[in-house]
């Protein structure tokens, strides 16, 4: 608007002094003369005045061809348009006038509507006029604030609405109907215009709009000039809508200050709602708006109606919120009209009509929630499925694409409506649909496909982006607890714009609804099992209410609606219950009776007994009885007689086997005295009979999901929900919601994305294809860790490298030649190293695609090239991966990933594949090969495995044992098979040093996987067990190296337990890698010795040590190690080994390979070990640190240190018995030197020194005494007895010698008799042992063993152990007796007191 004009002699003096104090150079467009400008105005009327004078006095119509009265008669006729005239042109150039701003407009306005409304002048002259007109509005020479300018402006309007043009001809009438046009736009553009009032603003588009009507019958140019001059005149009315008021149509701004600056406005939001109103019934399908003037087409009408529409929506924007009566028509006019010209068969209505509603989504949605969801309902998405032809089925799914290009459409679309257990699955249902139309069909791709494909694209995208706005959770942290029933169906949230609150709000109903659903499929198989189901899922209380149970049937869809009515009528009481609930879900306030019946009716299928029936109209009749809004029924009971009427007549109207049908009348007169006693109104029932006989009411049947058409009755029942319907959430696009907005189409996005993939073959379809899917692996990054893994299974798949037909030439040919197996192999990899922590499943075929990559020679040389094995324990760096590419410092190896720039990779893997220079530089096929897999990154994948999860990490190292073992690989040879189990053994070490500090929570999975392949059907032992071992070892050497630095006790059981079982699938393993194991083994006891603590760790390590020694070229090797060991005992060799080191030295010792010197060092190393014993035993700090149940022999626990020497005993009890003499001498008397070592520093009892014994002396007397006979009677091994006699004569000796030393702890104890007569039986055995076929005695053992004897039984005598005593059980006689049958020439000189009587005496009684 115009700024307000002060008086004109003022406002001139103003405007000239401003004029002449505007400094020079201020502007370069100097400011005009107001005079000279009014002169200018002065000489446009005069020349304006005197054009017009001279058309009304020309004697002809010179343009129309036509003669004109030519006299007095027609100067009297228009003798007052000519003195009008004139007394203006008199008035022009008066020096006495004034300024024209602050002259009346009627003064020169006047003259010139005088002759537009004169139907007796020439079109010439009225066109001239009008453009006066057009030029005086333009030029603002009056506005708002002028004299008189309002009355100007209105006579303005009422001249051009009233234009004559009875005598004009047909071609000069369109050009003063465009110049009409004109001055129409000019009037509401001026800045008079504030001045008009709503009736005026509306007379001017109505004019212009019959205007418009007009051109159609007309030529092209006016019918398109009145459509321009349309659009501008909604255009410029409903711009100033932002500055209405709601209230009066006052501007916004109601403070004191803002009255004075902004003058008030005539017009209000009155005129801009019968504008739209009008434009809305131009929408309405019918007869054309004015037939006689002959309109072109109805579809034309609508056309440009909506695009009137659509403009003022643009302009009023979201202050149209602000005006009650105007939204109240968009929600309810505009919308049913949308909805209803939607389905015509009209691609250019329809495409309209989506982009009004798209427009009024963007500014209106928060008050469109219900007629939002009707649209996509009943139009977009019915239309869009497929069920009308394809032109509009293409126009819909642009459509869908364009809403779903909204930043927050998808997410708004999920949470209120997908979310709602009332409402329809509408962004479901639009995914779906993507998905359906854009899957690959025979002739792919359409048009219409690649349209679908793009928005599916699209929509994924976008979910993708709003769900990373936080780190990836784990799949608990998405779960909902419903463990306890909470209401819900219509449940509303207050908090709807506070996102920390609706959140969880909605989430929960999803997962509600989802269950419901679920729910009535178990309840149209089976009552009872769906109530059942409701109960355990906690969607209806334990007992259930009536209630719960009601919204069930009120607002589950695909429920069987059979069902539901068989279960309404029945009599139960709880039932009936629950009739009554579910009646009073519907509101019938201000609903006449026919539509709330058909209402209620829709909801469920009118059992067929009566008595059904009867229950249930009595609780509608009810119900809306309650809820009547007029005083028509005096009771319940006339609604119910009357509901039972309008069913019969229902069936009397629509059923084909009724012949003779009711009349009006006789409904009438049927339902006579049914109110009270009283007549309803003829009136109300005849309105009654004309609806039902006219629109049946439809009593749906079974379950299913079809889409009514939208008749007026369901419209207005939707209506009237709508206005309790719960707020429009609205919603930032980026949420963490978004993870369950994908879950919602997941399974056929991935499917169609796929199958697109594997179709196309057109490079920018591809590469949109791996866009959509890489953001699929985005977003199931957070939890949906089954959708990753199907989407990783289609790309593994898509590389061809998993077909088992195809040869390996074949497979590389297509590797080489076809870009999209590249892509495919590309994609999978950076996937798996961006998204690894939410990979399972799919690291199977993963680990396949890579064993296959293998087996082809397409993999890097340097992919296991670490520091994996050094010695020292070095740690992997993280800037550079296996495969030798350098990652940057903020690699996804740490914190969380930036997957921004993901799609890059694969738009320059496209380029690459174009380029023909980079092709020509490329070198061979295989070398291009090698760089796509390089780029792929496979290494990265286990050198930065430290960030997987322990789930995806014990999936990962599943697949590589199961692959390892042979599962789902097939071998064409030997060799390949040992190269690809190694490979499988390889990776597993690198991801196991990977991940060392977390070893106990993950390796117990690898350990049971590797017992679960062992038995598989078909499983081959070799060389799997061979790989593990060598690997394991390999682990086992990384692990001690890097101790304490992890958990080192726990992780070394679980380590050499697995070492045990991969021995245990295959005995012969060791001796199949005997340098592998043997190096390993040496290289772990020779660096790490310290830092084995448990007895399992040193007995497999010991065990290996051996059986590889037995190997010649590994025995030097290992000898040095057990050396090395056993020499520097004292800081390794503990009470926890010493038995397992003891059990490898006699190994060592014992072997046919074995040197004598080096047999020598061992049983001298197993002889020096007793220092350890005794300082252990005498030590109360000794190294005792973990139990040693599986070290040593069972007995007595309390002297451990006798144990282990008893362990040590036997060792070389075993080693005299060696073929080769000096070792067994050798191993003779480092045993008897043993015992008297420790005969007095160990704390010996009877019962352990008599053990020893038994043991071990015993035993060895008697294996040399059996060896010695044997060898005797065998042909020509006299020397080999003469050896073994010496041996024993030794051993006897020794005997002897231990026996001595050890004769008072023996005499102490109970057995100390038994053991004597054992010691002498053992003397008299190896005295008596018949040699030779002759059976001679030993000579040797004949003369030792008297020598022996007589010197123990004089020692004991010495020590008074044996002693002369009374009994027949005394030692003393008991020793005399055997030595009578040993040696009786001893007799007389050990025992003079005995005479021969008493001996005979005693051999008599023994017999």
């Amino acid at each position: 608007m115009a700024p307000a004009t002060k008086d004109d002699n003022v406002a001139a003096a103003d405007d000239e002094s401003s004029y002449h104090l505007q400094p020079p150079g201020r502007d370069k467009r100097r400011q005009r003369d107001p005079r000279i400008r009014d002169q200018g105005i002065s000489c446009m009327l005069n020349t304006e005045v005197g054009a017009v004078l001279a058309v009304i006095r020309r004697p002809s119509d010179l343009s129309a061809g036509t003669a004109l009265p030519v006299g007095p008669d027609t100067s009297s006729h228009n003798s007052h348009l000519v003195q009008s005239l004139q007394s203006l042109r008199s008035l022009i150039f008066h020096p006495l006038r004034g300024s024209w701003r602050s002259t009346d407009p009627a003064v020169y306005i006047s003259p010139f509507l005088d002759v537009i409304q004169s139907d007796d002048v020439p079109a010439a002259a009225t066109g001239i006029a009008l453009s006066v007109l057009l030029k005086i509005l333009q030029q603002s020479i009056f506005g708002e604030l002028t004299p008189g300018a309002r009355e100007a402006i209105h006579a303005v309007v009422f001249a051009i609405t009233n234009c004559r043009l009875e005598r004009t001809d047909p071609a000069s009438e369109d050009a003063v109907l465009m110049r009409l046009l004109q001055v129409l736009t000019a009037v509401v553009r001026s800045d008079a215009s504030a001045l008009l009032t709503d009736h005026a603003v509306c007379t001017i588009v109505n004019s212009c709009f019959q205007i418009v009507q007009q051109s159609a019958a007309r030529g092209d140019l006016l019918q398109r000039a009145a459509r321009s001059a349309m659009h501008d005149l909604i255009q410029a009315v409903y711009s100033r809508l932002p500055d209405m008021r709601s209230s009066d149509g006052g501007p916004v701004d109601s403070t004191p200050e803002a009255e004075e600056n902004i003058p008030q406005l005539s017009y209000t939001a009155q005129c801009m709602v019968d504008i739209f109103h009008f434009l809305c019934s131009l929408l309405s399908a019918g007869d054309p708006v004015d037939p006689d003037i002959g309109i072109s087409s109805e579809d034309d009408v609508q056309l440009f109606a909506l695009e009137l529409i659509n403009s003022a929506i643009e302009l009023g924007g979201e202050s149209i919120s602000q005006h009650p009566g105007l939204l109240h028509i968009i929600q309810d006019d505009l919308f049913h009209h949308l909805i209803c010209q939607g389905t015509q068969q009209d691609p250019l209505i329809l495409s309209m009509i989506c982009s009004t509603v798209l427009n009024l989504y963007n500014f209106l949605r928060r008050y469109l929630r219900m007629q939002l969801e009707a649209f996509f309902v009943f139009v977009l998405l019915k239309i869009a499925g497929g069920a009308y032809e394809s032109q509009l089925q293409e126009v819909a799914i642009e459509a869908v694409i364009n809403f779903c290009l909204q930043p927050a459409f998808v997410m708004e679309m999920y949470v209120n409506y997908d979310c709602d257990p009332i409402r329809h699955n509408v962004f479901e249902e639009i995914g779906k649909l993507l998905c359906k139309v854009a899957f690959p069909t025979a002739g792919y791709p359409h048009s219409i496909q690649i349209q679908a494909f793009e928005g599916l694209v699209a929509v994924i995208n976008g979910i993708a982006d709003g769900v990373e706005i936080d780190r990836p959770l784990s799949r608990d942290a998405y779960e909902i607890d419903d463990t306890e029933f909470k209401p819900f169906w219509l449940e509303r949230c207050d908090a709807h714009k506070d996102p920390d609150t609706w959140v969880e709000f909605v989430r929960m109903r999803k997962m509600k609804k989802k269950k419901v659903m679920i729910a009535a499929n178990h309840y149209n198989r089976d009552e009872a099992k769906g109530m059942d189901f409701l109960k355990i899922c906690q969607l209806m209380p334990t007992p259930p209410d009536a209630k719960s149970v009601a919204c069930f049937f009120r607002y589950t869809p695909e429920l069987d609606k059979n069902k539901i009515g068989d279960y309404l009528g029945d009599p139960d009481e709880f039932n009936v219950r629950v009739l009554q609930e579910f009646a009073q879900t519907f509101e019938f306030g201000g609903v006449i009776l026919d539509i709330a019946l058909r209402t209620f009716l829709k909801t469920f299928r009118l059992p067929g007994e009566s008595q059904k029936i009867q229950r249930i109209l009595e609780a509608f009749s009810e119900r809306f009885y309650e809820q009547q809004w007029t005083d028509i029924f005096a009771s319940k009971d006339a609604v119910f007689i009357l509901c039972y009427s309008i069913i019969m007549l229902n069936t009397d109207q629509h059923n084909t086997q009724v012949k003779k049908k009711m009349t009006e009348e006789e409904f009438i007169r049927n339902n006579r005295d049914i109110n009270g006693g009283m007549d309803l109104p003829r009136e109300y029932l005849s309105e009654l009979y004309h609806s039902i006989s006219t629109n049946a009411i439809t009593l749906h049947g079974s379950a299913g999901a079809v889409i009514p058409e939208l008749n007026p009755n369901l419209w207005a029942d939707l209506m009237r929900r709508s206005r309790a319907a719960e707020p429009f959430i609205l919603c930032e696009p980026k949420h963490k919601i978004c993870r369950e907005i994908f879950v919602a189409i997941s399974g056929p996005a991935v499917a169609t994305l796929s199958c697109i993939f594997e179709q196309t073959d057109d490079e920018e379809v591809l590469r949109e294809c791996v866009e959509g899917l890489v953001s699929i692996a985005r977003i199931a990054r957070y939890g949906l860790e089954d959708v990753l893994d199907v989407l990783l299974s289609c790309f593994c798949k898509f590389t061809t490298l998993l077909n088992p037909y195809a040869t390996s030439d074949e497979t590389i040919l297509s590797f080489s030649n076809e870009v999209k197996p590249r892509m495919a192999t590309l994609a999978a990899f950076t996937i798996a190293n961006k998204f690894g922590e939410s990979i399972r499943g799919a690291w199977r075929n993963m680990v396949d695609c890579l064993l296959k990559l293998k087996r082809l020679k397409l993999l890097p040389p340097t992919l296991l090239e670490t520091d994996a094995d050094d010695g020292a324990g070095g740690h992997h760096s993280k800037s550079e991966s296996t495969s030798g590419v350098i990652f940057p410092s903020s690699h996804p190896g740490s914190g969380r990933q930036n997957v921004s720039g993901l799609v890059g990779r694969f738009t320059q893997f496209l380029s690459l594949e174009t380029s023909t220079d980079l092709m020509l530089n490329a070198g061979t096929e295989m070398e291009k090969n090698l760089k796509i897999i390089q780029q792929c990154r496979i290494g990265g994948i286990f050198v930065d495995s430290a960030r997987l999860p322990s789930e995806s990490l014990q999936s990962l190292g599943r697949a590589l044992i199961f692959a390892a073992a042979g599962k789902g690989q097939k071998f064409s040879t030997p060799v390949e098979e040992e190269e690809t189990v190694g490979f499988c053994w390889d990776l597993l070490v690198l991801l196991t040093i990977s991940n060392l500090h977390r070893f106990n929570s993950f390796w117990p999975q690898f350990h049971e996987s590797m017992a679960t392949v062992s038995q598989f059907p078909l499983f081959s032992p070799s060389p799997f067990a061979e790989k593990a071992m060598i690997a394991l070892l390999r682990v086992a050497a990384r692990m001690l190296s890097e101790l304490p630095r992890i958990d080192g006790r726990q992780t070394e059981e679980l380590i050499f337990k697995s070492i045990n079982l991969a021995w245990k699938l295959d005995k012969d393993t060791v001796d199949g890698c005997s340098d592998s194991v043997a190096q390993a083994t040496a290289k772990i006891l020779n660096g790490y010795a310290g830092s084995i603590h448990t007895p399992l760790g040193w007995k497999t390590l010991l065990h290996l040590l051996s059986v590889t020694g037995r190997h010649p070229e590994n025995f030097d090797s290992a000898v040095e190690t057990l050396i090395g060991l056993m020499s520097d005992g004292g800081h390794v060799i503990t009470k926890n080994n010493y038995a397992y080191c003891i059990d490898a030295a006699f190994g060592f010792a014992t072997l046919k390979i074995s040197p004598l010197e080096t047999s020598f060092k061992m049983l001298e190393l197993m002889a020096d070990s007793v220092k350890w014993l005794i300082q252990w035993h005498k030590s109360d700090t000794g190294s005792f640190c973990f139990s040693t149940t599986s070290s040593v022999e069972e007995g007595n626990k309390t002297n451990m240190a006798v144990n282990l020497f008893m362990r040590l005993a036997d060792a070389l009890r075993k080693a005299t018995l060696m073929r080769r003499e000096e070792i067994r001498n050798q191993a003779v008397a480092t045993l008897g030197r043993c015992f008297l070592e420790v005969a007095d520093e160990l704390e010996w009892t009877a019962g352990n020194c008599a053990s020893g014994f038994t043991l071990v002396i015993f035993v060895m007397v008697e294996d040399l005494q059996e060896k010695m006979v044997e060898y005797s009677r065998r042909e020509g091994m006299e020397k080999e007895m003469r050896s073994m006699e010496g041996t024993l004569k030794m051993a006897v000796e020794q005997m002897v010698e231990v026996y001595l030393r050890f004769m008072g702890r023996l005499a102490s104890g109970q057995g100390f008799k038994s053991f004597w007569m054992g010691l002498l039986m053992k003397m008299h055995k190896c005295m008596k042992a018949g040699l030779g076929e002759e059976g001679l005695p030993s000579p040797v053992m004949q003369e030792l063993v008297p020598v022996l004897l007589k010197r123990m039984i004089m020692e004991m005598k010495e020590r008074k152990v044996l002693v002369q005593g009374e009994g027949d059980d005394d030692i003393w006689d008991v020793t005399n007796i055997q030595i009578q049958w040993i040696a009786p020439l001893l007799k007389e000189e050990l025992f003079p007191e005995y005479d021969d009587s008493d001996f005979r005496f005693s051999i008599t009684s023994g017999c």
